[in-house]
């Protein structure tokens, strides 16, 4: 039985239309990295006053690297008395508590079983700061138990404050892009994310999105909710989202904080597990607001659609039509689909992944030499990155099939590589 199209089978042209969807919906970041490599890193004009920050952080069992964090956010370039460092320890089993305390920092101690996750803790430390120190901060500075700070990162955040951002972002980098394949593939793509994004988004005068930790958000905003109001697997994405929908404008920094990434592909997988359940869950809750944003001019709208969406969703229902296709045609003796036939498909299947693979390594290839001075590994990693980043990327197709089925629950990520910021910058200079 013949279902082929001028000889091509309709798999074929499935493919090369999913291709070019891909291509469409994201050839903005494209002109994103023209702009970006002819105007360079964006220059914010310095603030007229300093304001008063709080720092908060959500940690269970941190004792390892709680203090190296307090110790860079209270010796920061910045003045002392306009800087509080809170942390929550919650559901510690450990000396978080008593290591953070030590480093100076203001510590509440939280155990609800119940409401497990960083966002519970946010919306449990914000509420209680508020309602025992009132007023006197201006923002919040929102970090995780394993970050380490540049000296000047709160005086760099504090000119995009002062310049009227309500919520702002900044540059994420990491402590050990050199400990494996998989902590270099994870460190890229935040470098590139600050890079050829957030940076690109400030300058276009558009929306830019918060991502984990290392960013800001106004005290009249976590007021508004009297605490977090944001409570899938990736509330990060989702406040960014709501921000999107609402015409809130999140600024960017190069103001740069490092974290700790996962070392082994079993730690990645679980936490990107998580990321990619949270995407879905925030696409169907979202998405029609996201459309009706969009509808009304708003780029910032259709920037975070193409950052929930369609990449995932294209990749997940071109898998499985492409396996369904190559199965049942194999089955069918000729009936569905000729052995040549099968033969084009995985030809232009095997085309797909390869073009995914190219993209990736040129994508790593610029941001590695856009932002060489930002990567403080061996000369080694830094190459063999080159080759692995685009298999780091690829993995995201089994994770957005497995996600899609399998129930993800909020699950902590242990740290335990204790480094301070001068060790950072010095091990790329060994």
């Amino acid at each position: 039985m013949e279902f082929s199209l001028l000889g091509v089978p309709p798999i074929v042209t499935f493919n090369n239309l999913i291709g070019t969807l891909f291509g469409v919906a994201y050839f903005y970041q494209i002109v994103y990295i023209v702009i970006s490599l002819l105007r360079g890193s964006i220059c914010l004009p310095k603030a007229k006053r300093r304001h008063r920050y709080a720092y908060f952080i959500a940690a269970h069992n941190e004792e390892a690297v709680i203090a190296n964090l307090v110790e860079s956010i209270l010796t920061q370039n910045y003045p002392r008395e306009l800087i509080d460092c809170f942390v929550v320890a919650d559901a510690c089993t450990d000396a978080t508590a008593d290591r953070a305390r030590e480093a100076g920092a203001i510590v509440y101690e939280r155990n609800d079983l119940a409401r497990k996750g960083k966002s519970w803790v946010m919306d449990y430390g914000f509420d209680r700061i508020l309602n025992e120190y009132g007023d006197i901060y201006e923002a919040f500075f929102v970090m995780d138990a394993d970050n380490v700070l540049s000296p000047d990162y709160t005086e760099i955040m504090n000119d995009a404050f002062d310049a009227g951002y309500l919520v702002c972002t900044s540059y994420r980098n990491s402590k050990n892009f050199d400990s494996s394949w998989i902590s270099a593939g994870n460190a890229l793509w935040y470098i590139r994310e600050a890079r050829f994004l957030n940076n690109v988004r400030m300058m276009n005068g558009t929306s830019c999105a918060i991502s984990g930790s290392g960013w800001l958000v106004s005290s009249k905003i976590v007021k508004g909710m009297h605490g977090w109001d944001f409570h899938t697997l990736t509330e990060d994405i989702q406040f960014s989202t709501f921000c999107s929908i609402h015409n809130i404008q999140i600024g960017y920094a190069p103001a740069e904080f490092f974290d700790e990434q996962p070392v082994t592909f079993h730690a990645s997988w679980v936490q990107r597990m998580r990321w990619t359940k949270g995407f879905y869950q925030i696409f169907f809750s979202y998405g029609n607001d996201l459309v009706k944003a969009i509808a009304t001019g708003r780029f910032a709208a259709y920037d975070m659609l193409m950052t929930i969406a369609p990449g995932i969703l294209l990749t997940l229902v071109s898998a499985f039509v492409n396996l369904a296709y190559l199965v049942i045609g194999s089955m069918s003796h000729g009936f569905i689909a000729t052995a040549s036939e099968l033969r084009m498909a995985t030809g232009s299947l095997v085309a797909l992944v390869i073009g995914a693979y190219v993209t990736f390594f040129f994508m790593g290839l610029l941001t590695t030499i856009v932002e060489r001075r930002h990567i403080h590994a061996s000369r080694s990693r830094i190459i063999s990155n080159l080759f692995t980043f685009p298999v780091f990327m690829l993995t995201y197709v089994p994770i957005g099939i497995a996600a899609f089925f399998k129930k993800v629950e909020w699950v902590p990520t242990k740290h335990d590589i204790a480094v301070k910021f001068d060790d950072v910058v010095a091990a790329g200079e060994k």
